[in-house]
C-alpha cells in the first residue's frame, strides 16, 4: 500500500498493535509479551511473597502440608486461567 494512504492515526495504531505475531519484530514481539504478562506477574509476585514470606511462617499451618500446597496450585490455576483466557482472546 502506499505510505500517503496509510499516514492516519488510526492506521499507525494498528502497524503497532502487531496484529499477526509472526508479522513483527522480535522487539516488538518481546514488548507486548511484557506488556501482556505484567498483569500476572503483578499479581502472583506479591501473592506469594506475601503468603508464602510472611502469613503462612506465622500462622498454624507453617511448614509443607496440604493447605500450603493446596494454596500453591490455586495461585497456578489462576496463572493457567489468565495464559488459557489471553491466548483465547488474542485468536479472536
Amino acid at each position: 500500500m502506499n505510505k500517503e494512504v496509510m499516514s492516519g492515526p488510526v492506521e499507525q495504531i494498528a502497524a503497532r498493535a502487531c496484529a499477526i505475531p509472526t508479522s513483527c519484530s522480535k522487539t516488538a514481539r518481546r514488548r507486548r509479551l511484557l506488556r501482556l504478562s505484567f498483569p500476572l506477574v503483578s499479581f502472583v509476585v506479591p501473592t506469594v511473597v506475601m503468603a508464602y514470606g510472611v502469613v503462612i511462617p506465622r500462622s498454624c499451618i507453617a511448614g509443607v502440608n496440604a493447605l500450603t500446597i493446596g494454596f500453591g496450585t490455586t495461585v497456578l490455576g489462576a496463572c493457567i486461567s489468565y495464559l488459557a483466557g489471553m491466548r483465547e482472546a488474542l485468536r479472536s
